[in-house]
């Protein structure tokens, strides 16, 4: 679950979007004792396909389930174990198996809590005695999206799934031939890591990369820093600063970060072209580039299946900065070092057109999170405070790597 995959809100930017910021969960176990524990728990089925209701927002796929007699929102990510929150943990008065120290995306570690979930339903799907983590779900990102927990690769690998984003369609079978294949022109294999999350070996500018099959993730492609070189390469890269990205416990330190297309993708032996790649502090596979397919997931044989439903060539547009909100306040995290660019790490920005961000609570917030008020125009005027002055600029919206 790389919680980038935190701006992995769409809003930082999916490759077709004018903001910077991607949501990741994805987090990382580490001991042998947590690999043993994600062997746990079974799935009862009443029909031989069930059809779950999918909701695709934000770029991220959710789901409704029921604990107790209470219904949830959670998120169905392929890069993450399954999560509850320390509420239904509370509520149910659940008991510790283990603790354990998890890393997300972004290389963060925190000690969690390890539990059993005796029993969650996903429509008239029952999931009994599956391993959990407890999580604090009360970040602002999390907050915003009303997640309360994370249906896991650990969960997931007990079925096979079929997965149509464009059609909010998700299905579980315990049998692959419910789910025809034919017209899958593209397989990709994978190994696991300890939690079930698949993991596709990729090959980009020369280099092996084993990167993780993440539906937590809201970009497209991402490699780990170690994986480019700005400095020894000839393909055409744009270099930005600061933060593009938030993990399950946070951002990370602002680095620099470069995106680049290169001539190809090889994927699982797979070649694809037209792609855009970003670098980060992990390497993934997210929901940019997923959902121009339906796809199939099958953990028995460790295949994923593929069929293209969009021709949509990367395309990448921003205004040269992002935001994130901070103590409700909207701060710049990240930005292009253009010559001459005006917004700079660290403004506050009051206003953007005429859209105060003064006086802020969680709820307006939240708000102008989801739905970015400068998402649908070409040219913005943003008044940023800046040592105790107020500035104003006029910022246009361009297209790079074209």
């Amino acid at each position: 679950m790389i919680i980038q995959k935190f701006p992995t809100l769409a809003q930082i930017t999916g490759m077709k979007k004018s903001l910077f910021l991607f949501f990741i969960f994805c987090i990382t176990t580490v001991s042998a004792q947590g690999k043993r524990f994600f062997e746990s728990g079974e799935a009862v089925l009443k029909n031989s396909v069930e059809k779950i209701n999918l909701t695709f927002e934000n770029e991220l796929p959710l789901v409704k389930v029921m604990i107790n007699g209470k219904s949830y929102q959670f998120l169905f990510d392929t890069g993450a174990p399954t999560v509850i929150s320390y509420s239904v943990y509370s509520e149910m008065n659940l008991k510790k198996k283990h603790k354990s120290k998890v890393g997300d995306s972004q290389k963060n570690k925190q000690e969690q809590i390890f539990t059993l979930l005796p029993e969650m339903t996903i429509d008239q799907i029952v999931f009994k005695n599956i391993g959990a983590m407890v999580m604090d779900l009360h970040g602002h990102e999390f907050g915003c999206l009303k997640i309360d927990g994370i249906i896991g690769a650990n969960q997931m690998a007990k079925l096979f799934w079929k997965i149509n984003y464009s059609e909010n369609l998700l299905e579980a079978t315990k049998d692959l031939k419910q789910f025809s294949t034919e017209d899958y022109e593209t397989v990709f294999t994978f190994r696991t890591k300890p939690q079930k999350s698949p993991i596709i070996e990729t090959e980009i500018l020369d280099k092996d990369i084993n990167m993780t099959f993440d539906t937590g993730f809201t970009g497209e492609i991402k490699i780990s820093d170690s994986n480019f070189d700005p400095k020894n390469t000839t393909v055409k890269y744009l270099e930005t600063f600061g933060m593009n990205s938030v993990g399950a416990y946070g951002a990370g330190k602002p680095v620099a970060s470069y995106y680049f297309k290169p001539e190809e993708v090889v994927l699982a032996n797979q070649k694809f072209s037209d792609e855009i790649v970003m670098t980060g502090s992990s390497s993934l596979l997210g929901n940019e580039f997923l959902k121009k397919f339906k796809f199939i997931i099958d953990w028995q044989d460790h295949k994923v299946y593929l069929h293209r439903i969009k021709n949509s060539p990367s395309k990448m547009e921003s205004f040269g900065f992002a935001y994130r909100f901070i103590d409700l306040k909207a701060k710049v995290v990240l930005v292009f070092p253009e010559k001459d660019f005006p917004i700079k790490i660290d403004d506050e920005i009051v206003s953007i057109n005429d859209t105060s961000f003064k006086n802020l609570n969680n709820e307006s917030s939240c708000e102008y999170l989801l739905n970015r008020v400068e998402k649908n125009t070409n040219s913005i005027k943003v008044k940023v405070k800046r040592d105790d002055e107020i500035l104003d600029f006029t910022v246009d919206k361009k297209e790079y790597l074209n």
